[in-house]
């Protein structure tokens, strides 16, 4: 599996329907509603790289109320 962090600036006034809107969304395992420079973090976890930019685009950046991501993913678990 891999796994990244997507790091995600809301508009303040729909940080809790984004939070729930991304707990419904497949692909997402987790997800957090965090203080500092971003105001939620959610966990993707998908079973190959290739299948990160569609969950991102497709699921995440389209949810009404999300100004900005940045994503940060793992490195493979070596074996």
């Amino acid at each position: 599996m891999i796994k990244a962090f997507v790091l995600i600036v809301v508009d303040p006034a729909k940080t809790v329907d984004v939070y729930a809107s991304l707990r419904a969304v497949d692909g997402i395992s987790e997800v957090y509603q965090v203080m500092g420079p971003y105001d939620i973090v959610a966990v993707v976890e998908v079973p190959a790289l290739t299948d990160v930019p569609a969950v991102i685009s497709k699921h995440i950046r389209a949810v009404e109320g999300i100004e900005s991501t940045t994503t940060c993913v793992t490195f493979p678990e070596a074996s």
